[in-house]
């Protein structure tokens, strides 16, 4: 996977989103901005990408999503549950049609709360309650080739999802 590879599947969710006049955000986590940069890289990306930003810690958290006080208590990063409410929480930061958020764990070594290098949840939130998810397991410890490896899932992930919502 390269990054013109993410720019062609970024380009794919991009020319659906533009051709349906909605709105992006992103919250990228162990992509590191992987997910963002494939869908900027299309040209007159601010036609559809309202921003983003990268969660690495639970201070950018807050900052970023600027959500209260325990409204993610209950919630695991790394699940799917726990990127469906971000990719909610920086749909409604943005006021943007879709949100996209992954979490996970880019790997070498142990995530701080367990979760096994090359596992990523992702999720897609859009409108009228649509909400799609997928964990992305790749049983590496290559940081860099996860990272390119969650990012072109969330970008498959949103593409079908938009490909596939009524209009």
């Amino acid at each position: 996977m390269t990054l013109e590879d993410l720019a062609a599947v970024g380009a794919r969710a991009g020319g659906l989103l533009v051709a349906r006049g909605q709105t992006l955000a992103v919250v990228d986590g162990a992509t590191g901005g992987l997910m963002s940069a494939g869908l900027l890289a299309m040209p007159g990306a601010s036609r559809f990408y309202s921003g983003g930003g990268i969660i690495y810690t639970l201070k950018g958290r807050r900052l970023i999503l600027a959500h209260e006080p325990g409204s993610l208590r209950g919630l695991t990063s790394a699940t799917e549950e726990y990127a469906l409410a971000q990719a909610n929480l920086i749909r409604a930061r943005y006021d943007a049609d879709w949100g996209l958020a992954e979490t996970g764990a880019a790997g070498p070594g142990v995530h701080p709360l367990g979760v096994p290098s090359g596992t990523s949840a992702i999720g897609v939130v859009g409108p009228d309650g649509l909400r799609a998810a997928i964990t992305v397991r790749t049983g590496s410890e290559d940081r860099l080739s996860n990272m390119m490896a969650f990012a072109a899932g969330a970008l498959t992930l949103l593409a079908g999802t938009v490909a596939n919502a009524a209009h």
